[in-house]
C-alpha cells in the first residue's frame, strides 16, 4: 500500500491539481495540511431514511473543501479552518468508536482533500474490525482515478451533483468544470457499486445515491441534471431532492440565491422527475430549509 504522504508530496488527489507539497507545509486550494483534520463525530438521524434508519448514521465531519460555494452551510469548517487535527490511528479509532454506538454506517462527510488519509485509515479500521458499511458523502467535485483508490472499501457513495451549467458552478461554487468532473466521478461510483442493496428493514448496504439542492431560479439546470443521471446511470438510479436550501453564508451578496426557493420551483422539478421517467426519489417538506438542521461543530467525538 502507497502511503498517503506519497500522494501529499505533489497534490492532485482532486481537479484542483494545486500540485502543492502539502508534506512540506504547502496548500493549496482546499487549504488542507497534511493531517486529517475533523470537526465532529456525531450520531445523525436526518440523512435520508435508507442511511440514517432507526439507529442513526455514524458522521465524521472533515474540515476544508475543495469547492469555494458561497451558501455553505458548513462553512464554519469548510471555509473557516475549525477542526481539530488527528493521525491516521486516530481517525482509525473514531470509526471503530462510531460502530460501537451501534449505527448503521460510518458516513465520511466532505472526505475528498484527504482521500488517501481516510483509504489508509479506513484499512486499518476493517483490519481492527469495522464491519459496518462506509458511505463516502462528497460534493461530487472528484477524480475518478483518486475514486479508485477506495475501491472495495466504499459501500456506498453519497454524492452531491450540483450543477450542469458551468456558469452556476464557477459562479456559486468557483469550479467552472464541476459538471466534467462530476459526470465521470459518478460513473466511476456507479462501476464500483453497481446495485442498490438494502437490509431487510430497508437500510442502504452497498450502492449509490446521489443528492441534487435545488437553488433558487435553478429548476432548468435541475431538469438537466436529471436528464444526464436517467441517460447515464438509469431510471432506477436513487436521487434526494433536496428542498433545504437557505440563505447562508455569503449567499445574500447574490440577488439569485438571497432568497429560499419556492414551492413552485420544487414542485417544478419533483414532477420533471417523474415525468421523464425516473422511478426512485427523495422529497423534502418545505419545512427543511432552516439552519435547525446544521450540525453544530464543537470537536464531539474526537477525543
Amino acid at each position: 500500500m502507497e502511503s498517503y504522504v506519497a500522494f501529499m508530496k505533489h497534490c492532485t488527489i482532486c481537479p484542483r491539481n494545486c500540485g502543492v507539497n502539502r508534506y512540506a507545509g504547502e496548500k493549496g486550494f482546499c487549504q488542507a495540511a497534511l493531517l486529517p483534520k475533523c470537526a465532529l463525530a456525531s450520531i445523525h438521524h436526518w440523512e435520508e431514511p435508507p442511511i440514517s434508519g432507526t439507529k442513526g448514521s455514524g458522521t465524521v465531519f472533515f474540515s476544508h473543501c475543495n469547492l469555494g460555494c458561497i451558501f455553505c452551510q458548513n462553512h464554519t469548517i469548510s471555509q473557516e479552518d475549525f477542526g481539530k487535527e488527528l493521525t491516521i490511528e486516530h481517525l482509525s479509532d473514531i470509526f471503530l468508536s462510531q460502530q460501537k454506538k451501534n449505527v448503521h454506517n460510518i458516513n465520511i462527510v466532505s472526505p475528498t482533500q484527504y482521500l488517501p488519509q481516510i483509504r489508509e485509515a479506513l484499512i486499518l479500521s476493517k483490519q481492527k474490525g469495522l464491519r459496518i458499511p462506509v458511505v463516502y458523502n462528497t460534493n461530487g467535485y472528484e477524480k475518478a482515478e483518486s475514486l479508485k483508490l477506495l475501491e472495495g472499501l466504499i459501500d456506498i457513495y453519497l454524492p452531491d451533483f450540483k450543477y450542469i451549467s458551468d456558469k452556476y458552478s464557477n459562479t456559486f461554487s468557483l469550479a467552472k468544470d464541476y459538471a466534467e468532473y462530476a459526470k465521470t466521478a459518478l460513473l466511476e461510483m456507479k462501476r464500483q457499486v453497481p446495485e442498490n442493496v438494502f437490509s431487510s428493514d430497508g437500510i442502504l448496504q452497498k450502492g449509490i445515491l446521489i443528492r441534487h439542492l435545488i437553488l433558487p431560479g435553478c429548476y432548468q439546470d435541475s431538469f438537466s441534471v436529471l436528464e444526464w443521471i436517467y441517460k447515464n446511470l438509469g431510471q432506477d438510479t436513487y436521487i434526494s431532492l433536496l428542498n433545504q436550501y437557505t440563505p447562508m453564508y455569503k449567499a445574500k451578496q447574490v440577488k439569485q440565491l438571497s432568497r429560499k426557493l419556492t414551492t413552485l420551483e420544487y414542485q417544478k422539478v419533483t414532477d420533471y422527475f417523474f415525468q421523464i421517467g425516473l422511478k426512485n426519489g427523495f422529497i423534502q417538506k418545505k419545512s427543511s430549509a432552516t439552519t435547525h438542521y446544521t450540525p453544530i461543530f464543537d470537536l464531539s467525538g474526537l477525543s
